[in-house]
């Protein structure tokens, strides 16, 4: 498991031709270089309150949690409902799926789902039947050939089929994942069996087939949740993709956004990390301090062609 040590962090959060490069497993994850620098010791009067990053070192993130799943009702009335088998691979209920919906038209509305480059979703059935349902294409049409997102009446629903037509890539990872172990409802099922849901989907960078994650008498603690949680955003900081959507669980969010904001107003961290409702989408800047990314700016510009002089008048006052 990952452990406590591992959670430094490069990046900050702000309330605010694609290319798929692989995606480091749970465990390559810890490789990626890290760094963090204690806030510079400037007097009150003199210390800025915002803060201030080259554009092409930022992303717009758009997280999501899963609409309403079967767990969700059974938990709300008994806890111990978890535990039941017959939560396995939890699908979206008919109000859940009523939420995506009303979250596809926010997203159409504000011009979200159009600036999307990616979504990355975590491989389990209540947050691929979100993902394909709030950022997929136009609902299933004859003599339109793109590929299905999702084939009619996946996970146990009465949802049309899905299609690619018009949307962005979407790529399934195991690193955003809710707690590992113990619920039946967070263990996944086969690969074999989403390929044939959703074969628009790429699974290419999961590496097992069947679930080896997933212990049935051992949960993810808090802190190693949150650990890999701050590993997947340095890898989203690698993305060369500048707006991001991820569909994902409660769990996952409400630690992984703990580890942010403790550089900030209270009520800004608060802004962060506050638990997220089903179907909730909450979006943020994340900024990449220690240049993970080698992607450079496409909105620069050099400045001094043809060459001259341009000696700053400030400089040649005092030569």
């Amino acid at each position: 498991m990952i452990h406590q040590s591992s959670m430094t962090s490069n990046l900050s959060f702000y309330i605010s031709s694609v290319s798929l490069s692989p995606l480091p497993s749970i465990r390559r994850l810890s490789s990626l270089r890290c760094c963090s620098s204690p806030l510079p010791s400037h007097d009150m009067e003199a210390k800025p309150s915002q803060g201030l990053y080259p554009l092409h070192r930022c992303k717009t993130i758009h997280l999501v949690r899963h609409a309403q799943g079967i767990h969700n009702v059974e938990g709300e009335k008994n806890h111990d409902a978890y535990l039941s088998e017959d939560l396995f691979d939890a699908h979206l209920t008919p109000l859940g799926w009523q939420q995506v919906d009303n979250l596809q038209k926010h997203g159409k509305a504000s011009g979200i789902s159009k600036r999307i480059e990616l979504v990355v979703v975590s491989p389990l059935l209540r947050t691929l039947q979100t993902a394909v349902g709030t950022f997929g294409g136009e609902r299933d049409k004859n003599g339109v050939d793109a590929p299905l997102l999702m084939v009619a009446g996946a996970g146990n629903s009465d949802r049309p089929a899905i299609s690619s037509l018009n949307c962005p890539p979407f790529i399934a990872v195991e690193s955003c994942r809710e707690h590992l172990g113990v619920h039946p409802c967070d263990r996944r099922s086969n690969i074999t069996k989403y390929r044939e849901l959703f074969p628009a989907i790429d699974f290419s960078l999961i590496e097992t087939d069947e679930d080896v994650l997933w212990k049935p008498n051992v949960r993810e603690e808090n802190k190693e949740i949150a650990a890999r949680g701050v590993k997947f955003m340095n890898w989203l900081s690698t993305r060369k993709e500048k707006e991001i959507a991820v569909v994902t669980h409660s769990g996952f969010l409400y630690q992984t956004l703990n580890s942010f904001g403790n550089d900030c107003d209270p009520a800004v961290k608060n802004e962060i990390s506050t638990k997220f409702a089903n179907c909730e989408l909450r979006s943020i800047v994340l900024v990449d301090k220690c240049m993970n990314s080698s992607n450079p700016s496409v909105t620069n510009y050099p400045g001094k062609i043809p060459a001259g002089e341009d000696l700053p008048s400030d400089i040649a006052a005092h030569k």
